[in-house]
Order: C-alpha cells, then sequence, then structure tokens
C-alpha cells in the first residue's frame, strides 16, 4: 500500500489511544457514514460490547436505537446525531433520550455534539460523535422539578447570572395572584421579594454572595397594588450549573390580618376600660396584684393610675372578711363567675368605701386575669341603715302589728341574712332549689312536682336570675350557704 496511504491510519491509531480512556463517548465516523470505531465510554452508554452492536452506519444505529428529544418527541431519520454527523454538520450539547429497540430496557439520556477532524489541506477526513450521559443529572432535575412543581408552599428561583427570575411554582402564583409569564424572565428589581424585609441590606449581600437568606418578614407587591404579608427565606442551589437562589415563602396576611384585629380590638376594650365611669381593675388571677386600674377606680381611691399598677389587694386597701376571701378564691379555683362580693375599701385619704365585688376570668396574652368592678354602695348602705334604725323605732311598740308584718319588718332588718334572701324566692321557685340542693335533674323534678320540663326550666331561669348564678353547682352552694341542705 502507497506511503500517503498509510498515514491516515498511523495517525488514528494514535488517536484511538487517546481517546480511548476518555469517560466521554467517542464513535469515529469516516466521511462515507461507516461508524468505524468507538471507545468503551461510547458503547458502555449504549449498552454494547462489541462495534458491530452499534451499526455499521447510521441507518443501522436507527435500526437498533430509538431517539427521542426530552419533550418525547421521536427524533426522524434526518435528525438522528449520527446521521447528522455523517453529513458533516457541527453541533453541541443536544439532549436526547436513548433507547434499545431490543427491548433490554436501556434507557439512558445523552448529550451530544460533533467534531470535524480535516487534514492539512483542510478536507474532512474523519468524523467523531462525542456523547455525555447525563442520565443521573437530568433524572435529579426531573426529581426536584416534580418536587419543586408540587411543593404547596409558595417558591420562585431567581438565576443570579442575570437576575431575573426563572422558575415559580404553582403555590408563588396562587399566592399572588400572577400568572407564570408574569414572573418567569422577570429581572429582580421589578419583583423584589426582599421589598421591606426586616434584614433587607444583610439579605442583599447573602443574595450576591450566594449564601443562605434567614427567613425574615417582608411585604410582596401584587401585580393589582395589593400589599402581600410574607416570611421570606433564601436557599443557594445550582440550576443547570448555574448559580441560582431558591426564594421561600409562608403566606402571613391571614395572621396579620388577624394581629391587627386583634390590635384593634385591644385598643377598643383598653379605650372602653379607661373611660368607663365604673370603677374597674385588671388584676392578676394567681395572686390578685393590679395590672391596670381605669380613671374611675383611681379617683374612688384618690390615686394616681401609676401607683396603683402592680400592687396586691391588701396594698390597695381592700378589707376582706375570712368567709369571703374563702368563697372568692374557691370560687376562682371552679372558674365561676364572681357578683356582689360585699368589700371595704379605703381610700388614701383615710376614707372607708363600701362596696359590692364583682369579677369575671379573662385571658389577656396567655395571662390568666380577673376584671373586677367595684359598685360603691355607700349611700345605699347608709340610707337602710338609716331604714332599719326608723323601723326599729317603731317596733318598740309592735302590739298593733298582725304576725306577717312583723315577719317582713325582721326581714328588712337583716336584708343580708338567709331569711330574707329565701323570703324574695315564690315558694314553687324555693321547691325546685331544694330539688335541685337534692341533686335532681330537670326531668326528675318535673316529675316529682308534677310539672312538664320545660315549665321546670323556666322556673329554674328564674331561680337562676334572681339569686345570681348561671350554673346549677353555683345554685347549690347557694342554697345550701342558706340552710337548704337540712330540709
Amino acid at each position: 500500500m502507497p506511503r500517503k496511504q498509510m498515514k491516515p491510519r498511523a495517525d488514528r491509531g494514535q488517536l484511538q489511544q487517546v481517546i480511548a480512556g476518555l469517560s466521554q463517548g467517542i464513535v469515529l465516523i469516516e466521511p462515507d457514514g461507516t461508524i468505524v470505531w468507538a471507545n468503551e465510554a461510547a458503547l458502555e452508554m449504549h449498552g454494547c460490547k462489541r462495534l458491530d452492536q452499534l451499526g455499521t452506519n447510521a441507518a443501522g444505529y436507527r435500526k437498533r436505537f430509538v431517539l427521542r428529544y426530552r419533550n418525547n418527541h421521536v427524533l426522524a431519520a434526518g435528525q438522528y446525531p449520527v446521521a447528522r454527523v455523517a453529513r458533516g454538520e457541527q453541533f453541541s450539547d443536544v439532549t436526547v433520550e436513548v433507547r434499545s429497540r431490543t427491548g433490554d430496557g436501556l434507557c439512558r439520556v445523552h448529550q451530544v455534539g460533533s467534531l470535524l477532524l480535516t487534514n492539512e489541506d483542510g478536507a474532512v477526513e474523519l468524523l467523531a460523535l462525542i456523547s455525555k450521559d447525563v442520565t443521573e443529572w437530568m433524572s435529579a432535575e426531573e426529581r426536584f422539578e416534580r418536587t419543586f412543581a408540587a411543593n404547596p408552599a409558595p417558591a420562585v428561583i431567581c438565576r443570579l447570572g442575570d437576575m431575573r427570575y426563572i422558575k415559580a411554582n404553582q403555590g408563588f402564583l396562587e399566592m399572588t395572584g400572577s400568572a407564570r409569564e408574569d414572573i418567569v424572565e422577570r429581572p429582580f428589581h421589578e419583583f423584589d421579594v426582599l421589598r421591606d424585609a426586616e434584614h433587607r441590606d444583610a439579605a442583599l449581600d447573602a443574595l450576591n454572595e450566594h449564601r443562605t437568606i434567614p427567613q425574615q418578614e417582608a411585604t410582596l407587591r401584587l401585580k393589582n397594588g395589593d400589599e402581600q404579608f410574607v416570611i421570606v427565606a433564601g436557599h443557594p442551589i445550582e440550576v443547570a450549573d448555574e448559580n441560582c437562589m431558591l426564594f421561600t415563602f409562608i403566606n402571613l396576611d391571614h395572621r396579620k390580618k388577624t394581629e391587627q384585629a386583634l390590635r384593634h380590638s385591644e385598643e377598643r376594650f383598653a379605650k372602653a376600660f379607661r373611660l368607663a365611669p365604673v370603677p374597674m381593675l385588671v388584676c392578676s388571677q394567681r395572686d390578685l396584684r393590679v395590672i391596670e386600674a381605669n380613671d374611675a377606680f383611681a379617683a374612688i381611691t384618690s390615686q394616681a393610675q401609676a401607683d396603683l399598677a402592680g400592687r396586691s389587694f391588701a396594698d390597695l386597701g381592700f378589707w376582706i372578711q375570712q368567709k369571703s376571701l374563702t368563697e372568692l378564691k374557691l370560687a376562682l379555683e371552679a372558674n365561676l363567675d364572681i357578683r356582689d362580693h360585699e368589700v371595704h375599701l379605703r381610700t388614701r385619704d383615710g376614707a372607708d368605701i363600701e362596696c359590692l365585688l364583682s369579677a369575671e376570668p379573662i385571658n389577656i396574652q396567655d395571662e390568666a386575669c380577673l376584671l373586677c368592678v367595684v359598685q360603691d354602695i355607700t349611700d345605699r348602705k347608709r340610707s337602710e341603715a338609716d331604714l332599719i334604725a326608723a323601723i326599729e323605732a317603731v317596733m318598740k311598740d309592735t302590739s298593733w302589728f298582725s304576725r306577717t308584718v312583723m315577719e317582713k319588718l325582721a326581714q328588712i332588718r337583716r336584708p343580708g341574712g338567709p331569711a330574707g334572701e329565701l323570703a324574695t324566692l315564690t315558694p314553687r321557685e324555693r321547691q325546685v332549689l331544694e330539688l335541685i340542693c337534692k341533686g335532681q335533674t330537670d326531668s326528675e323534678i318535673a316529675a316529682a312536682l308534677k310539672l312538664s320540663r320545660n315549665t321546670v326550666r323556666n322556673h329554674v331561669a328564674t331561680l337562676y336570675g334572681k339569686i345570681g348564678v348561671n350554673r346549677r353547682s353555683a345554685a347549690v352552694v347557694w342554697g345550701r350557704e342558706r340552710g337548704l341542705a337540712a330540709y
């Protein structure tokens, strides 16, 4: 064979030695389209052990393998990379899915390109198909895409190279009311997800340096001009070998609106509390220390509001009898309403005021508190005392009074006594109360008194109103304290 024909063979042998150990797959093709050589990487990427299993040319290759683009479209005969190389086309980074037609389960993703080898005269002597197996990378990317799209938490991805958004999931589109084209490829400065962020400067530094952005509150400006309160965080990632930032969000709009409504409600309560004409206190349920007093309470005690906060009932000059104090504590432990406890209050000037103390358990910032209302009954007590004195003067000569009138006068003389309180009840109401104290239900009371259950319920409701309770257990306590347990 002439020397001129031997030179290309020697060169090809050297070329094959150079590329045999490359991790990329290399397939060498003659200008006439014949497949003449492939390295181990190329054979392995096609699931082959011998060169002839690739096919002798582009037509043979098509008989053994079916190729699809990533959009699942099957390649036509002329679109096969082997055929394009044989035609002398130059291309790079074409991604195709390769499946075997033999049913052996081969399914790989190749990223392919071409290389034309020319001689000194510029004529093409050899063609090369260069392949890279990107199956795992594409599989990971597909998993990421599926996870990103299915994640209910709103998220967008911003490419740092040009500071444009490249992906937005459905959760983000729903939260912002945007279409995908409104977000994707939009510059960061036009849709700033760190707008009004708590630590904006530090967040922007972390964004530029491809570092994690800790979660913080921010405000998104929506397409319709509204604002959305969110918690935003940034997570550095790589997409297609490019540095990107994954922004995730928690919608705070509902919570913010709830907080605002709660704050407005608290403001209205505070204003109504402060300006109420009735003396009131808010105190801790645990130790009965004052948290806040309104203007009316400060006025009757002749003390400044600032001097009242933090003081206990004893410090304020409340005189509570031991029995009343015990009842007060038991009612608090049973979570019962406290109504009209008689107490004495000494003002800063040393004057004594007779009061009725009522209290309602409330919760303020997760702390158990009491809202206390104080009613000044000093004048009323004085009037009652004057009336009793007058009655006692009249009763010095009772010979002309009937027994009924005597009993009524005696009850008036002892308005706070048990007999006087029970006398305010009708005979039927007293019967109902006695049976309640014995533990009978409405049905049992109805059977005992030969009444309908609705009638019994009406009597019970009237009874509760008269004795100032709203629970059956409280009615039992009230009746037993007045001796009904003995009946």
